[in-house]
């Protein structure tokens, strides 16, 4: 639990979120996503708004979120909690919703404060939590289906907000107990 340790960690992950991005493995890359905190994600999704709003627009607007198909209404616009036209669930949606944008997103589901990694649903009953990680899966999912350019600014982008800042080499420090 020492500083270099949790450097080391953050440092880590950064990497290899840029490296599932880049090359494509959604699994890794939900997983890794599900780890990062929602204020982590508040930043990239601000990175990206700022940097290049194409790519903006072209995460969680999408059908594969989850929703539960067999229940849940069609919802238009994101919110941070779930009811027949809101969804806190990226690419929750029963059709493509071109005009919402992955900062959109971030902002109006709240994700830095709840909803990250897991979204809300409103089946007939009422607003419950989705299937687990579903925001991250829905994320990772986006990115992986950008191009290739776009994957490669995608990457760096979550490598530098990850981190806080520039990407540097953090060298592990360990220490050696020897008895004698």
């Amino acid at each position: 639990g020492s500083k270099e340790d949790e450097a080391d960690t953050v440092y880590l992950l950064a990497k290899e979120l840029a490296y599932d991005v880049v090359t494509g493995q959604t699994d890794k890359l939900a997983a890794a996503l599900a780890k990062t905190s929602g204020k982590d994600i508040v930043q990239f999704a601000k990175a990206v708004e700022i940097a290049h709003p194409t790519i903006d627009g072209k995460i969680c607007n999408d059908t594969h979120g989850d929703r539960d198909k067999s229940h849940q209404t069609a919802p238009t616009t994101f919110g941070d909690e779930a009811n027949t036209s809101v969804a806190a669930q990226c690419s929750g949606f029963a059709t493509k919703q071109s005009g919402l944008t992955f900062s959109k997103f971030v902002t109006d589901v709240k994700i830095g404060d709840k909803n990250w990694p897991t979204g809300r649903i409103k089946p007939s009953s009422g607003a419950v939590d989705a299937a687990q990680n579903s925001n991250a899966k829905a994320v990772a999912k986006d990115l992986v289906a950008l191009n290739s350019d776009e994957k490669t600014i995608v990457a760096g982008l979550l490598a530098k907000t990850i981190e806080g800042g520039e990407v540097v080499e953090i060298r592990a420090v360990s220490s050696t107990s020897v008895m004698v």
